[in-house]
């Protein structure tokens, strides 16, 4: 079993994440800033709860650039709710306790309650677009497979992450339905 408290005592703060990386601090910044709350998560309180959302990631990581940002972006807004971010390759050990496929794919966020229990994890992708990804990667060569997965990041802005993540963190968390989506150009 991880000792989630000493991780959580290591790993950064998204802004502090950010600020240490070196090629591609400015997508993140970007991301960042641009990310656009839903209006359903207005008012959202979890502090009689509060959780905790311990990432596993790297800033050169196009999901993780396109997801962790809208997280960021929720912590700042609802109050009970903490991010922090843990370098994967410089915890491999919690990586493989999470593997999807059998690959170290990332982003991974690791639903924790205030004592350090963990609840649930989501990553690396929304669902619907993780079906897609691996009905599609064998046929579709690498460089028109993820133009088409940052078009359809783009127009979800975010919103399946956020149902997902807090679907794994909150018990009985239930949003409004979502708005459909075109799914990416077929191969």
């Amino acid at each position: 079993m991880p000792d989630f408290p000493s991780l959580w005592r290591t790993a950064l703060p998204f802004h502090d994440f950010v600020a240490a990386s070196a090629d591609h601090r400015g997508l993140w910044e970007g991301m960042h800033r641009i990310a656009v709350l839903p209006a359903w998560v207005t008012g959202m309180d979890l502090s009689a709860s509060p959780r905790r959302l311990l990432v596993l990631a790297e800033d050169w990581c196009g999901d993780a650039s396109n997801s962790i940002p809208v997280l960021a972006k929720l912590v700042e807004q609802v109050p009970g709710l903490e991010l922090r971010v843990l370098r994967r390759d410089e915890h491999p050990e919690l990586m493989d306790r999470y593997l999807t496929n059998g690959s170290r794919s990332i982003p991974i966020v690791i639903a924790l309650d205030a004592g350090f229990r963990e609840l649930g994890h989501w990553g690396p992708r929304p669902r619907e677009l993780q079906a897609w990804v691996m009905a599609n990667r064998a046929a579709v060569p690498k460089a028109e497979l993820y133009p088409q997965v940052r078009k359809w990041y783009a127009r979800d802005r975010g919103e399946s992450t956020l149902r997902e993540v807090l679907a794994a963190a909150v018990t009985g968390f239930a949003p409004p339905a979502p708005r459909p989506l075109p799914a990416p150009a077929p191969a």
